[in-house]
C-alpha cells in the first residue's frame, strides 16, 4: 500500500490566525476569567447570574433607567438584559413601574431587597479589584486606564 504524500503548504502570517495572540481573542479570555471568578461568589451567595449582576449594578448606581437604557450602559444585548430584568423581578430585587412621561416605558429600580444585596457585593467587588490591581505599579495601572479608555474609544468606532 503507498501512502498519499500530503502536499506542503507554505503559510504566511496572513494565511493563518494565531488565536492565542490575536487581540479581540485575548481580551475576551481575560474578561471572561475576570468575570467568571467574581461572578463565582455572587452566583454561589445570591443565586445571581452575570447578566443580573451587570443589570443590579447599573440600576445600583443610575436608578430609574428603562431596560433599553441599561443595555446601553452595559452593552449587553436587549434579551439578555430582559431576562435579566423578568428574573430579578420575579425574585423581589427589582421593581418595575410605568414612567409618568411616556406610559410606553417602564423605569427600573433595586427593591430594598435588591439593594441590600447590590451593598453587599460591592466590598467585594471592590476587594477583587484590588486583587487585580495589586498585580501592576502604579505606572501599569495608569496606563492600562489609559490603554482600555483608548481600545474602547477606537472598538466603538469600527
Amino acid at each position: 500500500m503507498t501512502q498519499k504524500k500530503k502536499k506542503s503548504v507554505n503559510r504566511t502570517n496572513e494565511d493563518v490566525l494565531a488565536l492565542e495572540e490575536f487581540l479581540p481573542y485575548r481580551l475576551s479570555v481575560l474578561t471572561n476569567l475576570v468575570s467568571s471568578a467574581i461572578a463565582r461568589e455572587y452566583s454561589s451567595r445570591y443565586s445571581l447570574s452575570i447578566a443580573e449582576w451587570r443589570v443590579m449594578a447599573a440600576l445600583g448606581r443610575f436608578p430609574g433607567l428603562s431596560a433599553v437604557e441599561v443595555a446601553e450602559r452595559t452593552a449587553m444585548d436587549k434579551v439578555k438584559v430582559s431576562r435579566a430584568v423578568a428574573s430579578l423581578h420575579k425574585a423581589g430585587r427589582l421593581k418595575r413601574k410605568i414612567s409618568a412621561q411616556d406610559r410606553r416605558r417602564s423605569v427600573l429600580s433595586l427593591s430594598a431587597k435588591g439593594n441590600k444585596i447590590y451593598r453587599d457585593i460591592i466590598p467585594r467587588a471592590r476587594h477583587y479589584e484590588k486583587a487585580l490591581y495589586d498585580s501592576l505599579n502604579s505606572a501599569e495601572t495608569k496606563s492600562l486606564n489609559k490603554l482600555i479608555t483608548k481600545l474602547t474609544s477606537t472598538a466603538a468606532t469600527l
